[in-house]
């Protein structure tokens, strides 16, 4: 007989969740239609996220398995798993008995017909994040490896939750969810009285609370199945299409996603009403979950969508709209005779009517005079007369990347040997991991020689082969700008702002921690510790003073003692030190001799580097390029941030 402690605890029901009504809608949604494409729930700590996930399970319809009915599974997707894990591999205990080849399926298999929960999906591998996208958004997993060719159905509620200050997903990869819901703590009082009121009743008797709420769930559960039923015969008018694409078009939103997931959240809204056709209030309903997260193209784009904006957005939505149907009823109507008087001298007159010859002197285009002037009128300005960095928006950062083979956290920048990589080789080591296919055709090798003619593989330790995985690495981006009165121009300072915020959106792409030191006057200021969320880093950037001396000892120094503490932190993150400046330092005494000093000791700590030059005018004293060889680093000048040859400047530290 179990016993009290061993007896399992009911989940929280959904019903009793306070608050959070976007949420519960989004994932009510996604039960009735797992065709969007999934949840991105993000919020801060402590905001119920996971208690919401789990309890929609229990709302599921019960899933038909080998001629038995079993209730919905819940499947929760570790941070740390691998491709393996998640999509499947090769049946090993089925090889080594009957060597035959089989497949064993992964979470996407178990997940069928229920809720695949990732938690802190943030963290997860990039491409395990591809791998369940594509699998929502399809249905089903096809599977070609290890010399195994399977496919099976994968249809299941995707919900991933994040806290946005352990960094941020990528575009691409917000796109692909379908909606997306901000979550954050209730500030009225009662809210938050009545919320810890209930959590501390269910603690007291988890069975008694569930109870107390069962009724309710199971209404809601009923709701879900009957929206199901009554999904596809949900009318979506031309009218509301429109609607919808005139939408997304305002919204500016890339590619065709966006659209496909607003018309199926608005139909399967309609269906959750109980109603047979699409209306303008599902529609809008529907954009408020869909396109917050598709308008937020880099980290520094406030996320959420303005109730303004959207209002107008729909007002010309439906302008446009019943302007459609009035020009569709007007192409019934026969069109009347024109009348020749009606029309000026000149219209629709041609040179037979002696209208203007085309190419004449009426047209519009350029003179005559002679060769177009790029420069426009009054040009002549020569390419050596102008600022040498672009306007801040034209940066266009290009992949740095620290050299060599790390082993460091998962990212988008440098190259790594990871076990969460795809697997590259095989080898005879121990590698990341067991390489399945090479050790079992490694023992295949020696079966007859072994005397085996029937049954089991007979295995060796020889046989025994290492998987080598590879992928990338995020690294550790510690910017050192100089901030010196002789870099505070408006328009350099304009050019460095905009190519710092250009390197730090690319850090954020490439999941990097980052940190920043501004040189100006007799010190170098820390003014943000490493950190995963650059997006401070910009405010900061942003606020920051300019003018004094330029004390690059101190910046130099500072970068290595940040570099130094973090690898006693994170052994494994390699870290790039990128430096602004025009080189003339002038803080304190024999100020340019120290700073080469402290490069030469900055590259001594196997550092990589790049010095980014800022030095403008015709004289050039070329100051930049001698630190960037006492740092054994990369070199380019700002000018050249956007070109093709910047990538790969960054050289191995000696």
């Amino acid at each position: 007989m179990r016993s009290e402690e061993d007896r399992p605890v009911a989940g929280f029901p959904f019903s009793a969740v306070v608050g959070q009504d976007q949420l519960r809608l989004a994932l009510i949604l996604c039960a009735v239609h797992p065709g969007i494409g999934g949840v991105l729930v993000r919020g801060e700590k402590g905001t119920a996220k996971s208690t919401v996930v789990r309890a929609l399970t229990a709302l599921l319809p019960a899933v038909d398995d080998a001629g038995t009915t079993r209730p919905a599974r819940l499947v929760e997707l570790p941070v740390g798993a691998t491709e393996d894990r998640v999509i499947g591999s090769i049946d090993l205990e089925k090889v080594l008995r009957d060597g035959e080849r089989a497949f064993q399926p992964g979470l996407l298999a178990a997940a069928h017909q229920g809720v695949l929960y990732v938690d802190e999906v943030n963290l997860l591998h990039d491409h395990l994040v591809d791998v369940l996208l594509d699998a929502a958004a399809m249905g089903r997993v096809h599977i070609e490896r290890d010399g195994i060719s399977h496919s099976h159905p994968a249809k299941f509620v995707l919900v991933g939750t994040m806290n946005p200050e352990e960094g941020e997903l990528r575009p691409q990869l917000l796109d692909r969810f379908g909606l997306a819901v901000d979550v954050a703590a209730s500030r009225d009082v009662d809210v938050r009285m009545e919320v810890v009121r209930r959590r501390l009743d269910y603690e007291r008797d988890p069975e008694a609370f569930v109870a107390r709420y069962e009724s309710a769930d199971e209404e809601l559960a009923a709701e879900i199945l009957t929206a199901r039923e009554k999904l596809d015969s949900v009318e979506l008018s031309n009218r509301e299409l429109r609607r919808i694409a005139s939408l997304c078009a305002s919204f500016d939103v890339d590619g065709m996603r966006a659209d496909l997931v607003l018309a199926r959240t608005a139909t399967a809204h309609a269906a959750w009403r109980g109603d047979s056709e699409v209306t303008a209030e599902d529609v809008r309903v529907a954009a408020e979950l869909t396109l917050p997260h598709r308008r937020r193209r880099d980290p520094f784009d406030e996320p959420g969508l303005d109730q303004q904006q959207l209002d107008d957005a729909l007002e010309q939505a439906d302008q446009d709209a019943q302007s459609q149907v009035e020009d569709d009823a007007r192409d019934g109507e026969p069109e009347p005779p024109e009348n020749p008087e009606d029309r000026g001298p000149d219209e629709d007159r041609g040179p037979e009517d002696g209208g203007p010859e085309e190419g004449g002197p009426d047209d519009e285009g350029p003179d005559d005079d002679g060769p177009e002037d790029p420069d426009g009128p009054g040009g002549g300005v020569r390419a050596t007369d102008r600022p040498s960095a672009p306007p801040a928006g034209e940066f266009k950062a290009k992949l740095l990347e620290v050299p060599g083979v790390g082993e460091g956290a998962p990212g988008r920048r440098s190259r790594s040997m990871s076990p969460r990589g795809r697997v590259v080789r095989s080898t005879r080591e121990r590698g990341h991991g067991l390489h399945l296919t090479s050790t079992v055709f490694a023992a295949a090798e020696s079966q007859v020689a072994r005397g085996r003619t029937a049954g089991r593989l007979r295995l060796a330790p020889a046989d025994l082969r290492g998987a080598i995985r590879e992928g990338r690495e995020g690294n550790l981006i510690v910017f050192v700008v100089d901030a010196s009165g002789s870099m505070a121009a408006r328009d350099r300072l304009s050019a460095v702002t905009g190519a710092v915020v250009s390197l730090l959106r690319d850090a954020y792409q490439r999941r990097d921690k980052v940190a920043v030191i501004i040189v100006r006057g007799r010190e170098a200021e820390l003014v943000l510790p490493p950190t995963s969320s650059v997006d401070i880093a910009v405010r900061r950037l942003q606020s920051m003073r300019t003018g004094g001396k330029s004390p690059l000892a101190e910046g130099f120094l500072r970068a290595r003692e940040v570099v130094l503490r973090e690898r006693l932190r994170d052994p494994q993150r390699r870290a790039l030190v990128v430096t602004l400046t025009d080189g003339r330092a002038t803080g304190g005494k024999d100020a340019l001799h120290r700073a080469r000093v402290a490069a030469h000791l900055l590259a001594d700590a196997s550092v990589a580097s790049i010095v980014v030059d800022c030095e403008t005018g015709l004289v050039r004293l070329g100051l930049a390029a001698e630190l960037a060889r006492e740092l054994r680093g990369g070199y380019v000048r700002l000018a050249e941030l956007s070109a093709q040859q910047v990538a790969g400047v960054v050289r191995a530290a000696a």
